[in-house]
């Protein structure tokens, strides 16, 4: 079993910020588990541009106001507590935080390491895979 919670985050390596975000990485790669789960505030006022080309991304909002933008199409899908979007097709979008701060959980697949920041096209890398150790005779 497996119990972390937001707090014992802050100030470590899963602690995580850019220009306008914060994310507090509760469940990565290392725990063995599949996926991983953050914790996410997008400051009001704050606008990204992102792509997960290598990942599938959950987003369920439990406070503030916001939109998510689907580029290819220019949809555009208003978020509030109790929203959820998916980004299964690799999409690439737009989210913006207009009243308070967006607070997302974010569920990713599959998992992130935990340091990772954003690429410069918006997503992150693939955790590579660490080879096997050699057998020994």
């Amino acid at each position: 079993m497996l119990v972390r919670d937001v707090d014992s985050t802050v100030g470590t390596p899963r602690h995580i910020r850019g220009k306008g975000w914060d994310s507090k990485r509760l469940v990565v790669a290392a725990d063995g588990v599949c996926f991983s789960l953050h914790d996410t505030t997008v400051e009001e006022g704050t606008q990204m541009e992102l792509q997960y080309r290598h990942h599938v991304e959950a987003n369920y909002c439990f406070g503030g106001e916001g939109e998510v933008v689907d580029l290819a199409s220019g949809e555009r899908f208003k978020l509030r507590p109790g929203s959820v979007y998916v980004l299964d097709k690799h999409d690439r979008h737009l989210v913006r935080a207009v009243k308070g701060d967006l607070r997302l959980v974010c569920v990713f697949t599959p998992a992130l390491a935990g340091e990772e920041t954003h690429t410069a096209d918006g997503g992150y890398e693939p955790i590579r895979a660490v080879p096997d150790s050699p057998a020994e005779d």
